[in-house]
């Protein structure tokens, strides 16, 4: 078995749908790999059209019990005050193929491109940007890294 990092630049979005009737659209997004969690920040102001360019970190193993698990799923959402925050849609990248290259070549890059949002009703409504990396590590480096990434780490005294 494998350990890496999967890095995910999140670039920006284009063409989002507007989700509120009154005022603008705060949209951010929710990255999600297996059981691990990211959350971009909220661009207020930017309406449908919003720039992130941030970098989030996920721990990754290859290969897994099931290959259905190499999913990233992206998760736009709408950021309210006075209420519960507006689904915007989401895209899916199958990550596999990427991971399998980075095992055998030692790093696997797709720099940024663009996959279209889906709606809850599963009609595209504009497109999000995203570039990945994944990097294979030893597993003294993974666990060297192990602080850095949010992973929780027993000392023995």
């Amino acid at each position: 078995m494998v350990n890496g990092i999967l890095e995910v630049l999140l670039v920006d979005a284009r063409g989002l749908e507007q989700s509120d009737f009154l005022g603008g659209l705060d949209p951010y997004v929710l990255i999600q790999y297996k059981t691990q969690e990211r959350k971009s920040s909220v661009r207020r102001g930017e309406g449908r059209n919003p720039i992130w360019n941030e970098r989030f970190t996920f721990r990754v193993q290859y290969p897994g019990a099931d290959d259905d698990q190499y999913k990233l799923f992206l998760r736009i959402m709408d950021k309210d005050t006075f209420s519960a925050d507006d689904f915007i849609g989401e895209a899916k990248i199958y990550l596999k193929d990427l991971i399998a290259l980075g095992v055998e070549n030692g790093v696997a890059e797709l720099h940024p491109c663009k996959y279209n949002v889906i709606k809850t009703d599963q009609t595209y409504y504009g497109e999000i940007r995203v570039g990945l990396t994944f990097t294979p590590l030893a597993e003294i480096e993974m666990e060297q890294n192990e602080e850095e990434l949010g992973g929780w780490k027993q000392s023995f005294f």
